[in-house]
């Protein structure tokens, strides 16, 4: 297949806009996949700050970046995404370049603990505030189950209706596939 599939896809973008020394955010560090992969971008010299709600995910995160000697330039926080302003220190605002958000639940965890449109659109807003211009927020939508399809009819509701002087949105998506597969949602912040 010549098609980018979906994380790739978001990766890519990650890859495009992010450089050494560069700050980046990941909203739902999950399993640390994303956050291990966000340090290995921003180098030594940059810096990554990760979110989760659950202690879980914040172990498993801490343990993939100690496995792969990129501890050092992560700071892991047991709160949700909401919460990004409250954590990232106000001399790095400016200077995010990039976040990515997984959304539903942690994979191999407990699948009644989903993430939320109230909560990534208060990030969403808290991060077009702080990012750099022609930062860019990567959300990965999974919309197979109940809640995830809440959260994807509101998260698409509230895309579509930024400004276009504020902000560049993407959808990217293969639309013919059975089982609701998940899509990306890019937001560029404009300068």
């Amino acid at each position: 297949m010549k098609l980018m599939k979906i994380l790739p896809f978001a990766r890519f973008l990650l890859e495009k806009t992010i450089e050494p020394g560069d700050i980046a955010i990941d909203g739902t560090c999950g399993n640390g996949h994303d956050t291990a992969y966000l340090a290995q971008l921003v180098g030594e010299t940059g810096h990554v700050y990760g979110f989760d709600i659950q202690p879980e995910a914040i172990a498993n995160t801490k343990e993939k970046l100690q496995t792969e000697n990129l501890l050092q330039q992560c700071t892991l926080f047991h709160t949700g995404h909401e919460h990004i302003k409250a954590n990232v220190p106000e001399h790095k605002y400016g200077q995010v370049k990039a976040a990515i958000f997984n959304l539903g639940y942690l994979p191999g965890g407990d699948k009644s603990i989903v993430t939320g449109a109230d909560t990534t659109i208060a990030a969403i807003e808290q991060l077009l505030e702080i990012m750099a211009p022609n930062g860019i927020i990567v959300l990965v939508i999974y919309h197979g189950h109940t809640e995830g399809a809440i959260e994807r009819n509101a998260l698409l509701d509230y895309a579509t209706s930024l400004p276009q002087d504020k902000a560049h949105v993407l959808q990217y998506g293969f639309i013919n596939q059975v089982n609701k597969p998940p899509f990306i949602v890019a937001i560029e912040k404009r300068k």
